[in-house]
């Protein structure tokens, strides 16, 4: 039989387990895991759910109503062009249907794309030649859902705007069906 043979005289000594480099190697990926994990619960609980809305089933069946008003929308032709001029801080729009000017009170509704403290309501009158322009404060580069109806609601046109990317925006609805 063999017997292993050990210094006794400290030649080789063994280094506690937290002077040796693996163990610190190994607590590294836990360590981050929970300090991420820690993070994300912050912002989870400190920022606002901006996409969720409190009264779905509401939101649910006004889906339809949306849609009566854009197949009326369709059956008048409608159509606008928006366009914002920065340097003078006015929203300039032409109002048509079937291409001839449309002079109505309308509501434009701008919706930012992720904060609802920064949508826009603006209610325009569009004269005889369908064209309007209204004081907007600076408008901020995002993406804007904009939706344009009348102040009764009958109808409505609704597109995306991405500006200063798209410099005007024009929204047409659906052509009619042929017969």
């Amino acid at each position: 039989m063999q017997s292993a043979h050990f210094p006794i005289d400290g030649a080789t000594s063994v280094k506690p387990w937290f002077k040796q480099k693996w163990p610190w190697l190994l607590m590294l990926g836990p360590a981050v895991v929970v300090v991420a994990g820690t993070f994300t619960g912050y912002l989870a609980f400190t920022r606002q759910d901006a996409m969720v809305v409190d009264d779905y089933y509401v939101k649910g069946k006004a889906i339809n109503q949306d849609l009566r008003r854009d197949t009326a929308a369709t059956a008048l032709g409608l159509a606008v062009k928006l366009r914002y001029d920065a340097a003078n801080g006015k929203l300039n729009g032409t109002m048509t249907s079937f291409g001839k000017p449309h002079a109505d009170l309308i509501l434009v509704h701008l919706a930012h794309a992720t904060r609802p403290e920064k949508d826009l309501n603006l209610t325009v009158q569009s004269d005889q030649r369908g064209e309007f322009s209204v004081a907007l404060p600076m408008l901020e580069r995002a993406r804007w859902e904009v939706s344009v109806e009348s102040v009764q609601r009958a109808w409505r046109l609704a597109g995306v705007w991405k500006w200063p990317a798209q410099p005007t925006l024009d929204i047409k609805a659906d052509l009619p069906p042929a017969d």
